[in-house]
């Protein structure tokens, strides 16, 4: 009788974590994960929010964005799209679909390859950061 508690507990944590994940489009971090589902449920740790990303990770239902020395960043959308970071608060968005020039089977007669998925990143500053410094120039 525990052994099923436990189990239906641990979904409702996994099933927490991928709906914060799938319904915010700024791609938190495990630590901004963990502080939003202790608000709904605060007796979650941080242990388990960090081994269920790795499992909904490894299973496909979510992606894992790295950003350099930076925080893993976690992504609800599976779709190929793209994403904007700002340098300087490393906040991450998706970009409005665009297309590219060249697809990926263009790419693989390119280069021999078996492409499975492609990761465009555009850097640049983020309005919010923009409005709160007068030091950024655009630049055309």
């Amino acid at each position: 009788m525990e052994e099923r508690h436990t189990i239906k507990r641990t979904s409702q944590q996994r099933d927490l974590i991928l709906r914060i994940v799938r319904s915010d489009k700024e791609h938190l971090t495990a630590d901004q994960i963990y502080e939003r589902a202790r608000a709904e449920m605060p007796n979650i740790s941080k242990g388990t929010v960090y081994r269920n990303l790795n499992l909904l990770k490894n299973q496909g239902k979510i992606l894992e964005i790295f950003c350099g020395k930076e925080a893993a960043r976690y992504d609800g959308d599976l779709r190929n799209h793209y994403h904007v970071r700002c340098v300087e608060c490393g906040k991450i968005e998706d970009v409005p679909h665009i297309f590219p020039r060249t697809n990926q089977k263009e790419i693989e007669k390119l280069t021999g390859y078996r492409i499975y998925t492609h990761h465009l990143e555009f850097l640049g500053i983020c309005p919010e950061c923009l409005r709160n410094g007068d030091k950024y120039e655009k630049n055309d």
